[in-house]
């Protein structure tokens, strides 16, 4: 019953039968019609025996035979008019991709040559980046003198974008351990069963401290057949710093140092690639590649149900014929 009701996943097989609709007004005005040409009279002298005698109720019901025919008639045209309910099922065959995000978190982060500093375009193009892949599992890993897992990977991308937005630096023991980042990233997706690990190793300075040695980090991601592709954030030359002095925070243009001569290295052993973001638009464009070199395959497969509706509206048909029927011959019998 509920199938008759649902609208609209509704169709018909042979819809043209519902020209024959037209008909009814047809049977209506012919029957009408009939009945005032065929209708017995008596020619009396007077109505006033007559006048208060009103009709059985036999007479009175004798046009719902008439009626029943009309309804039978109407359910026969739609069981011939094929209705079906039609119902769609999907089968979603998704190839993820594990990634993880490593991201620098240092004092040096805070450098405003990029707006408003390095440190909040990249929470902001990361986050973009997050929600334009919905079917990948992703972590996210903070480093600075250390390295610290901020998010597992995982497929919860509202968590992951709420521990993102909540990024700042500060958190960790300053420096730039990109070691450390690059390993911890690496020990998230080693037991990864994807076909596809991916690191994103997004950086502003040198390696300057850590318990692992860029070069070791390496190795490790190389055994694992992890993509790494790195990013220094920064613009070339001089980029104003805030600084604490005894009057407030003032800015002061200090160098840029990125170890691109590494992070080339580490990308290009690892399969990946080396990009160079000196601005909000550059970082954005960075994120969009990798987008694209990276991208989950996904197979929709659509299949459309059919179930047959047309009985109810047999049946209906033949009992409302058959109820005409039987009155028209026991109850309707004798109204002439």
């Amino acid at each position: 019953m509920s199938a008759l009701m649902d609208w609209e996943h509704m169709s018909f097989l042979h819809p043209w039968f519902f020209g024959l609709l037209l008909l009814i007004p047809v049977i209506i005005w012919w029957q009408y019609r009939k009945k005032s040409h065929d209708h017995p009279s008596i020619r009396l002298t007077t109505v006033t025996s007559v006048k208060g005698v009103k009709p059985g109720w036999k007479v009175m019901l004798r046009p719902a035979m008439f009626w029943l025919r009309i309804l039978s008639f109407i359910c026969l045209i739609i069981a011939l008019a094929r209705p079906q309910s039609s119902s769609v099922s999907e089968s979603i065959d998704s190839e993820g991709i594990d990634i993880v995000m490593s991201i620098d978190v240092s004092g040096s982060m805070l450098a405003e040559d990029l707006q408003p500093n390095r440190i909040s375009a990249a929470k902001k193009v990361a986050e973009d980046f997050v929600t334009s892949r919905p079917s990948d599992r992703i972590g996210l890993v903070i480093f600075a003198g250390e390295s610290f897992t901020q998010v597992p990977i995982t497929i919860d991308h509202n968590v992951l974008k709420e521990q993102l937005r909540a990024i700042k630096s500060g958190v960790l023991e300053d420096g730039t351990a990109i070691g450390m980042g690059l390993a911890t990233g690496v020990d998230r997706l080693r037991a990864s069963k994807a076909k596809s690990r991916v690191l994103i190793l997004l950086t502003d300075g040198v390696n300057n401290t850590g318990l692992i040695d860029p070069m070791t980090a390496l190795e490790i991601a190389k055994r694992y057949k992890i993509r790494v592709y790195t990013i220094g954030i920064g613009s070339k030359g001089q980029a104003p710093y805030p600084v604490q002095t005894p009057f407030g925070t003032s800015k002061q243009m200090m160098p840029v140092q990125i170890d691109e001569a590494l992070l080339k290295k580490i990308a290009t052993q690892t399969g990946g690639k080396y990009y160079r973001a000196t601005s909000n638009s550059s970082l954005k464009s960075v994120y969009n590649e990798i987008d694209k070199l990276e991208k989950t395959k996904i197979e929709v497969s659509s299949y459309k149900h059919y179930a047959e509706l047309f009985f109810p509206f047999a049946l209906l048909a033949i009992i409302f014929l058959t109820l005409e029927g039987v009155l028209r011959y026991t109850v309707f019998k004798s109204v002439t």
